[in-house]
């Protein structure tokens, strides 16, 4: 067990952080699995802009990696302009 009160302070921010990067991340999953499942063109073209708008947000976070980020935004922009 920690200590030093820096190492103390250190774990209270490592927990917070982990929950919100697990909060983001599976924000992120949901959003993706619903515009895979819609099937109109207009709403999955509205939501898709929401999409990259998260992917963008959490790749700069370092929460998901940048290239996964773009694999995503690829195979979902594939996925709306085949509709």
């Amino acid at each position: 067990m920690a200590h030093h009160l820096s190492a103390k302070k250190r774990i209270r921010q490592n927990e917070s952080k982990r929950l919100q990067n697990k909060y983001f991340a599976r924000t992120a999953r949901n959003a993706v699995k619903k515009l895979r499942s819609t099937t109109e063109k207009e709403a999955a073209t509205e939501q898709y802009s929401q999409v990259v708008s998260i992917l963008d947000k959490l790749a700069k976070k370092n929460i998901i990696h940048h290239n996964k980020a773009a694999n995503l935004k690829s195979k979902l922009a594939r996925h709306v302009n085949s509709l």
